[in-house]
This record gives structure tokens, sequence and C-alpha cells, in this order.
């Protein structure tokens, strides 16, 4: 090992100016024994670093190298396994845990040793040595002149460096001090023995002259002993001295101490009675409450704003005074349980007689209110309920304080509140619905006055079933102009014609203005319904101090500080309510106050939707707009709600409208005797999209009518079509070309933009049916001529060549001849005279499409001349056969006939 270590000095270290101290043989745990050497190393220059390197053999070779070093000071603890039992296992903690096995446990003992005093000298103990034996750790190699022969005692020089380890280089003064020494023996290189045995010999000379020094310094060792006699009793007469003055300093000690003891007795006294004194302060000025505020707890005028506002002060510091912090303790002192039990006195004093007074206050205002019903009952107004809100409000901060204090008399008050106005509000609206169904019937009863309230409410119920007894006499425009149109149809053209222009006037005049009435009397009925909701929603809140919008947390908002803010309080929980339990109460109390406004709404509604099935469309467009603006307000209100769910009852209302147009549309029936002209429905549709398009003008909500227009269109467009297949009288194309007509111009005039797509098919159903009645009404005045060029087509399409068909015996140029003789210029224009009179009586005159008829049957008409000669110039050239009139003539003719009829 000791060769080992001078190799590694030699070859490692000394190029690093590294010196090492200590090396152990070891091996990684639990693998397979691969040995290396652990090092620990000092630097030779300052500062001094202290080392542990790992040293491995190279494989390729017997030299070793440096495979890694670790700071002594990063390591952290040295485990050796067992401090009892020999075991050569040790782990070392740096940054991760290493563990090795040594090749002796005597090796890892003085490894670990050289650590521990490495540790100590230049780490100052920061290293912790966990399972080492104490012995290994205090056992320090003592160099002494018994240990070490004299002639190495100069070796031995300074310290624990040199005790770490008996191999020490020379330094540059110590090789200088032996050359020196060599120089001046000339046999010290060739006779090392005479060398040394000369150094001996100065020694023992060197010896000899130290023992005569000693000798010779005895008698100053004795003077030096005296002197320490001298001095040692002057040693004791001090001590003497301080014995006696530390006794005098006991007494004294004593006294300061039962002065101490005394002075601290005083300072606790002192500090208890400032803090009883503080609690007497806290007690007097949190839990008394002044003269004043308790005589206008227990006998405040409760009726006049100044005695409101001093009650409402008392209520304040009362409860101020019992929701006082009561710190550990006072809850069991006398004085304040008394205390308590005068404050809950005056708490439940006060509060049975505010809930007596505003009870009564609720009752009186119901009273007043209800005197005041008979001037408004032949008005279409609501009374205003705003002096008696006004009135109320002044007790809204005494209500807050009853909420938060004894929320049973709180409820009691709400509910009674919800009885008296609901009965209340319940007389007013009924009375308001009935006023409003009078102006809709048109009846005078609303001009008369009544003495009493039983006496208008029977007048008004009779008025009311009078007017349900005669609403069968009340049907819509949309079923008296079908009734006119079905019994027009057994009739002749001018007896229909004569009762259409009945329904429409009627339509226009009558309907109109019962519909522009209505509407504006369900105008009015919404409009005051909703300020008198709003209203009473808002009173609600402040009175009975319930939140009905949410504030961002952390901040308060001028309307919830006025409003009680969010520390109302259950009087049982002593909690706050959740923003959301208080917007129900109001939406309930709202609900149980106005449970008529909803079945009266709806009534009014099924009165109206009686008299006229289009008042729908009014109510639709005016319940959307409200709906709409209460949702913009409070989407969860009361108000929002209940219009919502009367805006279904509409919605219903006006499917059923729908409904009903289309089925009266499927059960039309026709005259198989007279012509059929415009459709009743189809008129009935135009009546309707012109007035939808000017009740729905910039309405909310345009897409229930879109709907209505594709099902009424649909409808419309397959029943055309069902009674043109049924007619006997007049032409399937006739019917189908007139009302695609008159469907596709009324479509063109209102510029519905859902219904285009159904503009165009009506456009092209049009024009298909006009062009099919034209070519089929041609076919007659030339009959024979048609089907002798039809038979040449067909000759020609057999595959004959054109210029070859004159050589058929059918169709040689002398039949040709004999057919184009049958048709001569006076021939054809009675034929077109007899066309254009049964053409007159196929066409209704409410269209007027006779002259564009005339108009395509005379361009057909030319177009077939001109294709007659094309296959008379083919099928037999230079022939010179020609018909006998021209197109000029076709021109003459169809002119002087349209103007002769």
């Amino acid at each position: 090992m000791t060769a080992i270590k001078h190799a590694l000095q030699r070859d490692i270290f000394t190029p690093n100016d590294e010196r090492l101290l200590s090396i152990v043989n070891v091996c990684k745990a639990g693998k397979k024994k691969k040995n290396c050497f652990l090092c620990a190393t000092v630097t030779t220059e300052r500062p001094v670093q202290v080392k542990m390197v790992k040293v491995k053999k190279s494989d390729k070779g017997d030299f070793y190298k440096r495979q890694i070093a670790w700071l002594l000071r990063d390591l952290a603890v040295v485990d050796a396994k067992d401090a009892i039992k020999e075991n050569p296992e040790f782990d070392l903690h740096f940054e991760k845990i290493y563990k090795w096995v040594a090749s002796s446990t005597a090796e890892k003992n003085a490894f670990i040793s050289c650590i521990w005093k490495l540790n100590q000298r230049y780490l100052r103990k920061k290293i912790d040595f966990v399972n080492v034996s104490s012995q290994l750790l205090e056992e320090l190699p003592k160099v002494t002149e018994e240990s070490v022969p004299s002639g190495e005692n100069q070796s031995v020089t300074g310290g624990d460096e040199e005790v770490v380890d008996v191999y020490q280089e020379l330094n540059a003064r110590e090789e200088q001090d032996i050359e020196i020494m060599m120089e001046g023996c000339e046999c010290a290189i060739s006779n090392a023995e005479a060398f040394a045995e000369r150094l001996s010999r100065e020694l023992q000379v060197l010896d000899g002259a130290n023992i005569q020094s000693i000798m010779a310094s005895e008698k100053q060792v004795n003077i030096l002993m005296k002197l320490l006699d001298e001095a040692l009793k002057e040693v004791d007469q001090i001590e003497l001295k301080l014995s006696s003055y530390e006794e005098m300093l006991q007494s004294v000690k004593e006294q300061m101490d039962q002065i101490s003891e005394s002075n601290h007795l005083i300072h606790l006294s002192n500090t208890n009675n400032v803090k009883l004194l503080s609690e007497i302060e806290f007690l007097v000025n949190h839990m008394d409450l002044a003269k004043g505020h308790i005589k206008a707890l227990q006998e405040g005028d409760l009726a006049s704003s100044r005695g409101i506002e001093a009650c409402t002060n008392a209520a304040d510091a009362l409860l101020q005074c019992m929701n006082v912090a009561l710190r550990p303790g006072h809850d069991m002192l006398l004085a304040v349980k008394q205390q308590q039990q005068r404050f809950s006195d005056l708490r439940e004093q006060f509060a049975r007689r505010l809930a007596s007074h505003l009870n009564n206050v609720f009752v009186q205002q119901g009273h007043d209110q209800s005197s005041t019903l008979a001037q408004h009952s032949v008005e279409l107004a609501l009374p205003n309920h705003h002096p008696f809100h006004r009135d109320l409000l002044r007790y809204a901060k005494l209500m807050e304080w009853l909420k938060s204090t004894d929320y049973g008399k709180y409820e009691g008050l709400t509910k009674n509140y919800m009885d008296y106005l609901s009965r209340l509000y319940e007389r007013e609206i009924k009375d308001f619905f009935e006023v409003a169904k009078i102006k809709m019937t048109g009846t005078t009863k609303e001009s008369k006055k009544f003495a009493t309230l039983p006496r208008k409410e029977s007048a008004v119920k009779q008025e009311t079933e009078s007017l349900h007894g005669s609403s069968g006499k009340l049907t819509g425009s949309t079923s008296s102009l079908n009734k006119l149109s079905v019994q027009s149809s057994g009739n002749r053209r001018s007896q229909s014609s004569s009762l259409l222009d009945m329904g429409n006037m009627s339509a226009s005049d009558l309907d109109v203005a019962d519909r522009t009435k209505f509407d504006k009397i369900f105008e009015q009925v919404l409009s005051e319904l909703e300020p008198l909701c709003l209203a009473e929603q808002d009173f609600i809140s402040k009175f009975f101090k319930l939140q009905q919008h949410q504030s961002m947390p952390g901040t308060m908002t001028e309307a919830e500080d006025l409003d009680g803010g969010p520390f109302s309080r259950q009087h049982n929980a002593g909690v706050p309510l959740p923003v959301s339990s208080e917007k129900d109460m109001i939406r309930q109390m709202m609900i149980k106050i106005f449970r008529c406004i909803e079945p009266e709404l709806n009534n009014l509604i099924a009165l109206g939707d009686k008299s006229d099935s289009f008042n729908s469309l009014y109510m639709l467009v005016k319940m959307s707009h409200h709906v709409w603006t209460a949702q913009n307000v409070d989407p969860a209100s009361f108000l929002s709600t209940t219009l919502g769910n009367v805006l279904v009852t509409v919605k219903r209302n006006f499917d059923k409208c729908i409904s009903n147009q289309i089925r009266q549309m499927e059960e039309v029936k026709i005259s198989k005797k007279s012509k059929v002209g415009i459709l009743p429905f189809v008129a009935e549709f135009e009546e309707f999209a012109g007035l939808a398009e000017s009740i729905f003008k910039n309405a909310e909500r345009r897409g229930d009518l879109d709907k209505a227009y594709t099902k009424l269109i649909r409808g419309v467009f397959v029943n055309v079509e069902k009674v043109a297949n049924e007619s006997q009288k007049t032409p399937r194309d006739v019917v189908m070309m007139e009302n695609f007509h008159h469907i596709f111009a009324t479509l063109s005039r209102l510029k519905i933009s859902c219904l285009e797509a159904e503009k165009k098919e009506a456009k092209q159903k049009y024009t298909d049916h006009l062009q099919s009645y034209v070519i089929y009404s041609l076919g007659q005045p030339l009959e024979k001529l048609n089907h002798f060029f039809e038979g040449v087509e067909a000759r020609v399409a057999q595959g004959i060549r054109e210029e070859e068909v004159s050589y058929q015996l059918a169709f040689n140029k002398q039949e040709l001849r004999k057919v184009i003789k049958e048709y001569p210029g006076k021939e054809v224009k009675k034929g077109l005279d007899n066309l254009y009179k049964k053409v007159d009586k196929h066409l209704c005159e409410e269209e007027n499409l006779l002259q564009v008829v005339w108009h395509s049957m005379q361009d057909e008409f030319i177009r077939q001349y001109k294709h007659f000669e094309g296959l008379i110039a083919r099928c037999y050239p230079g022939s010179g056969v020609t018909m006998e009139f021209t197109i000029q003539d076709i021109l003459d003719y169809c002119s002087s006939i349209a103007q002769s009829h």
C-alpha cells in the first residue's frame, strides 16, 4: 500500500500541487468488485482546499488515472454502518449517497479518522459522523520525546499535518540546510555512517550544553519560587476581604429583593385597575341606551314623520347595543344579563307596537284606495298607488330593523300586506278589464256613472255576459269573406262579384276600424299594467328590504345602501339571505298580489280572438314588444314571467288562426255551373298578408309571421291546384293562371322577403299555365290545318326526307291546297272571333287578364303561321302554295276583334 501511495503522489497529485494524506482501497457495494482508491488530499498552496479523489487503474496499462473529485466541504454525512462490530462498508453522503466496501476494516477506520481530523482543522466540524466509534474519533497520535527518537525530533515540526502521516516531503529551506551541512562534511556522500556518527556526536554536545544551562539557572528558579509564595499570601488576604464584602452585599440583596417584589405587586394592582376601568367603560359606552331612545321605543309617535325618525334612530341604537361583541366573561356578569334582558323586552315591545301600527296602515290605505275606485270605473286607467307607497316608505328603515331583529313579525307583516293588497288590486284590475271589454265592444255603458261598487260590478258583469252572448255574431273577416265567396261560387258572375264587393267593403271599413280600436285598447291595457307592476315590485324591494339585483362583491350600490344592503338577516339563522332567495321572495309576493292579472289578460285575449281572429296578429306584436322590454329590465321578474306566459297563449291563438285559414282552404267547394275566377282563400291570403305586413312592421317577433306565411302559401298553392283539378266549368289552366297571377301580384306588391322563392314559383306557374292555355286554345280555329301539318311532321320524324313528303298520297300538294282553301281570311277571322268570345267567357273580370291572354294568343298564332310557312317551304319547294292570309292580316283581325268587344 505504501508503494501505491508513493506512486499516486508522484504520478497524480504532485503535478497538481496536492499532497496525499490518506488512501483506502474500495469497491462499490452490491456490484462486481471493480477496485479503486479513495484518496484524501490537500493543496500545497493557500488557501488550502481539501478534496476527496477517486483514482482508478487504467484498463490499457499499469498506470492510474484520476476519475472524479469531490470537495470535502460538500460531504454532509459519513456513515460507518456499525460502531461496535467490524464492518468494511461505509457511506459517503455528497449530493447523492455513495456506498463503498473497503478492502479491510483497518483501512476504513484509518481513512475515516483522517477525514475527521481534516474536518476538525479545516471545516470546523461541519461533517456528521454516524455509526463511528467515539474512540476512533478521539484517538489522535501523540508525538512526544518518548515515542519519537531524538534524532527525528527535528523532522516533526508543527502539528496536525505531520501527525496525519509519517511521510513528509522536504521543503526548500530544509533542503538548503541539509546541503550546507553535507558540504561541511566531505564524507557525507561517500560514507554515510561516518556522517551519521559525526551528527550524533554534535547532538550529544548540544544536549550537554543544554543540561549545563539548566543547572546554571537553579538559583533564579529559587528566587522565582519565593516570589510566588508571597503572591499566594497576598491572594489569601484579598479573598478574606472579598468574603466580608460578599456577606454585606448579601443583606443588601435581600432588602432589594423585598423592594422589587413590593413594586411588582403595586404594578400588578395598577394594571388590574386599568383593565377593570377599561372593561367598565366598554360596557357603559356600548350597552347604555339613552333615555330619549327608550321613550321613543315605548311611546314614540309612529304616525308623524318626526316620530318615525326618532323611532328609527332609537331602534338602530337598540340594535347596536344588542349586537355589541362582548368580551370573554362579560356574559357572566349579572348587570350585563339584566341589561340584555331589558334590551330584549324593549325590542319585543317595540316590534309588537310597530307590527300593529303597520297592519293598521295597510288596512287604512286599502280602504282609502278602495274609496277612489268609483272615479276610475269609466276610465281605462288604473289607480295610482304612488301616495300609498310614499307614505309607507317612511317605515322602510324600521322594516329593515324588524327583519334583522324579529323575522317572525316581519314575515307576518309581509303576509298581511299581500292579503290586503291582493284583494285591493283584484278589485281594481277586474274593474279595469271590464271597462276595457266594454270599450272593445263599443257599448255605451262606459258613459254611465255608478253610485256604488256592487252596482257597477253587476252592470259590468251583465255587459260582459251580453257581450259573450252576442259574440257568435262577431266573426272575423276571414270567415265572413270565406262564406261570401263560397256563396258566390253557386250564383252567377254578377251576383258573386256584388257579394264579394260587399265582403271587401265590410273588411276595409268595419273590420279595420274594429281592429284598430282593439289594438289601441289592448296597448293601453298593457301600458297601464306594466308601470303598475314595476312600481309595486320596486316598492316591495325597498320597503321589505329585498334585493332585486346582485351587486359586485365587496361593493355596495346606493340603492343597496338605502335598501338595507347585504346585511339583512333572518331572525333565527342570523345570516344574510341569499340574493336568489330574496329575488324568489319578491317574485312570490308579486304572484300573490297580482294573481288575477294573467287570468284577466287571457280572458281579454279570448274575447279579442273570438270577435276577430285577426286580432291575434295585433296582440302578438304588442305582447312581444312588452315581453322584450320587460326581459331587458329583469328576465326573471314577475312582469316578464307573466307576460311571457300570456305571450304563449297569444302565440297559440295566432297558430290557431293560421290553422283555421288552412282548414277553410281545404273545405272550399266550387260551383259546377259558374266559372271559378279568383278563389276566396287567395283573396283572403292577400288580405291577411297586407294586414300582417302593416302590423308586423319593425316588430320583434317577425319569425312567427314568416313561419305562418310559409304554411299559408303552401296551403294556397296546394288548394289552388286541387280546385283547378276539380273545376268543370272553367279550364284547369285558366284557374291556375288567374290565381297564381293574383298571388304573384300580391307578393310583388308586398315584397315579403321570406316568400321570394314562392313568388318566383307563382310567376313560373302563371307563365306555364298561360302558355298551356294559349296553345290548347289555338288548336281549334285551324283544326284541319293543324292536323295536316302534324301528319307532315310525323312523316319527317319517321325518317322521310322533307322534300319527299309531297310524294306521299295523303300529304301531296293537292291535299295541301285543299286544306288551305278551307281557311280563307274571312274564315280565319271568324274562328278568331269565336276564340276571343270563348276566352272572354273563361276569364274573370277581377284579374283583367283578357288582353294579356289575347296578345299571347296573337303571338302564338303568328308563331304557328311562320312554322306552317317554313314547313311548306321545306317540304313543298317550288310548288307556289301559300296561305290565303298573311301575318299583317292576322294582326288586323286580332286588333279589330279586340276593339269590337
